[in-house]
């Protein structure tokens, strides 16, 4: 916690109670939350960003897409326009946002990606389609209480767990603690590959004390794969120049640090929209380190905006490589996560 954070605790005390109402409301039936007209699984945190939910969501998708058929929906956040759109071929990042675009991109044959700010009547309009999904993976939406999901899955990050945080703006939660009571199971994400059994009963106790007694508590970790280059096959340099657009890119910069040369970072705040003064500064490291002959490395997030934004010339000029990131389980906490999906969502039905 920041060391001024103390003088913020007024401001962090009314907006406990603002949230706190706002769930009290929702407990009540006073405001009016729905069940999904289709099987849904809500994926979300209780803090601001960085908690890897996009991630999550991949792996939700990559877990599920040879069984069932599959829609995403998220409000787009950072993008230009309103209201309900599904993903196509000429859509673009600006009009969905980054992150359904990097689904988009990814899985655009198998799978429906759909933005939407109104869940509730979004979801009304993936069921009336003719080809009504057999599930939908509501990304970011475990405040969005509205819409009460089949199984709600809560993020949280070992570097910072929300039973070490704070409300806003003393820290990054948007709600209390206590809202942890709401998630059928939580997990702590981007964990060491070493986390020890005895660390992980211990951040289990202190989980407990703000969730409900039988709710699991699963691990899962963060595998980096081979850098590939954005537009064309340019031979790979182990010399870095790392750019991120990131709520917290410090695991991402310690790994590449560790694997590679850094040699710079280039480090912008979540969902950057980077403008002409950005790929300038690009361009400007990259020279500066030209006898190191660098290659400029980015997250597959960021790919998706600079691909967008670049200026004519700019991406054959500089070489580029993204990262691809996929989330990893144990064995054993996998099939939990089958277990409860089965259990929850498909009513034991075999998935």
């Amino acid at each position: 916690m920041r060391w001024y954070a103390f003088l913020l605790y007024p401001i962090a005390l009314l907006y406990d109670l603002v949230t706190r109402l706002r769930n009290w409301f929702f407990d009540l039936g006073w405001l009016k939350s729905v069940s999904s007209p289709i099987p849904s699984i809500v994926v979300g945190n209780l803090s601001v960003g960085g908690t890897g939910k996009t991630p999550m969501v991949e792996f939700l998708i990559r877990m599920l897409r040879k069984e069932k058929q599959l829609a995403t929906l998220s409000r787009g956040y950072g993008r230009k326009t309103k209201g309900f759109l599904e993903a196509n071929p000429s859509v673009s990042p600006e009009e969905i946002g980054d992150e359904p675009f990097q689904i988009y991109q990814k899985f655009c044959n198998e799978i429906s990606v759909v933005v939407g700010e109104d869940r509730v009547a979004a979801l009304e309009k993936i069921a009336s389609k003719p080809d009504v999904p057999e599930l939908v993976i509501l990304d970011d939406a475990f405040q969005h209480r509205y819409v009460t999901g089949d199984l709600q899955i809560l993020l949280t990050t070992y570097q910072r767990p929300f039973f070490s945080d704070f409300l806003l703006p003393m820290g990054r939660l948007r709600e209390s603690r206590a809202g942890a009571k709401r998630a059928d199971v939580i997990i702590i994400t981007k964990c060491p590959e070493d986390l020890s059994s005895s660390e992980k009963a211990k951040i289990r106790s202190k989980v407990v004390d703000y969730s409900s007694v039988n709710t699991p508590v699963l691990f899962s970790s963060i595998f980096y794969g081979e850098p590939v280059s954005l537009i064309d096959s340019i031979v790979f340099s182990p010399k870095i120049i790392l750019l991120t657009g990131l709520a917290n890119d410090q695991p991402l910069v310690e790994y590449v640090n560790k694997k590679y040369e850094l040699l710079e970072v280039l480090s912008y705040t979540d969902h950057h929209e980077y403008l002409k003064a950005d790929f300038d500064k690009v361009r400007t490291k990259v020279k500066q380190h030209a006898s190191q002959n660098p290659v400029v490395l980015t997250t597959e997030k960021d790919a998706v905006k600079v691909k967008s934004n670049a200026p004519k010339g700019f991406l054959e000029e500089i070489p580029i490589f993204v990262l691809p990131i996929e989330v990893s389980f144990s064995s054993t906490d996998e099939l939990t996560m089958v277990q409860l999906i089965q259990q929850k969502v498909f009513k034991k039905d075999n998935i």
